[in-house]
C-alpha cells in the first residue's frame, strides 16, 4: 500500500510513520533522509539539491520529487508511506503527476491532527543525547537521571527549533504552507482524518484502523 502521512510539527509523524510502515512492510520514506542520502550519494537530483543548499536557497520542488522518484521506481518498492512530503499543493500535484507516469497511485491519505497546545506540550518537552543522538520527553519519557541519556550517559539537550517561541513560529509556517493540503486532499478517496492527541498506543490504532478501513 501506498501512504501519505501529514500533519502538524510534533503530532507523531516519524515516530507512528516507522511503527506502520514496519507492522505493513511498507518502506517508510522520511523526505529529509531521502534528501541526505541523495547528497550523500551524489545522485542527478542530489547533486542538484546540493548546489541549492550551498547557495543558501529552497530545493525546488522538480528536483525534490526526482529524489522521491529515483528512490519509489529506483528500488522497485512495493510499498511506501511518505512523511514529510508533500509540503504543499504544488508538491501534491507534481507528486501525483510523477506516480501516475509509473502507474502508481497514492492509496492512503491520512491527516494526523492534534490541538496546537498539545503540539507545543509535545515539542517543548524534547531532549537529545548529544552522544548518541537518543530522545527523551520531560514528561511522556523522562531519563531517570536528569540530563543524562539513559543509554550512553550522554548529555542531553533542548534543540533550537524546540524552543516555544520557535514552535509557534513553526507552527505558523505549517498553517501558511501546508495547512491547504488538507483542502486539496479531503475530498480524494483515501483520505482519513485521526486524532493524534491521545497515547501512542490509541493513536497507532486508530492510525492503522484508518489504514484497513
Amino acid at each position: 500500500m501506498n501512504i501519505v502521512l501529514f500533519g502538524p510539527p510534533g503530532v507523531g509523524k516519524g515516530t507512528q510513520g516507522e511503527r506502520l510502515a514496519s507492522a505493513t512492510g511498507a518502506s517508510h520514506l522520511a523526505m529529509g533522509d531521502i534528501l541526505r542520502a541523495a547528497v550523500r550519494d551524489e545522485t542527478e537530483a542530489g547533486l542538484k539539491a546540493r548546489a541549492y543548499m550551498e547557495a543558501g536557497k529552497l530545493v525546488p520542488d522538480e528536483v525534490v520529487v526526482a529524489m522521491i522518484e529515483d528512490k519509489i521506481a529506483g528500488d522497485a518498492l512495493a510499498g511506501f508511506l511518505l512523511d514529510g512530503f508533500p509540503r504543499n499543493v504544488p508538491q501534491a500535484e507534481a507528486l501525483e503527476a510523477m506516480l501516475a507516469r509509473h502507474d502508481m497511485a497514492i492509496e492512503r491519505i491520512i491527516f494526523m491532527d492534534a490541538p496546537e497546545e498539545a503540539l507545543i506540550e509535545r515539542l517543548s518537552g524534547r531532549l537529545i543525547c548529544r552522544a548518541c543522538g537518543f530522545g527523551f520527553h520531560r514528561h511522556y519519557s523522562p531519563p531517570r537521571e536528569a540530563g543524562r541519556c539513559d543509554r550512553c550517559g550522554g548529555e542531553l539537550y533542548q534543540r533550537e527549533d524546540d524552543r516555544e517561541d520557535v514552535i509557534a513560529n513553526r507552527l505558523r509556517v505549517y498553517k501558511e504552507q501546508t495547512q491547504p493540503l488538507l483542502a486539496y486532499y479531503q475530498d480524494k478517496p483515501g483520505f482519513r482524518r485521526i486524532d493524534a492527541s491521545g497515547e501512542m498506543d490509541a493513536v497507532y490504532a486508530a492510525l492503522v484502523k484508518a489504514v484497513e478501513e
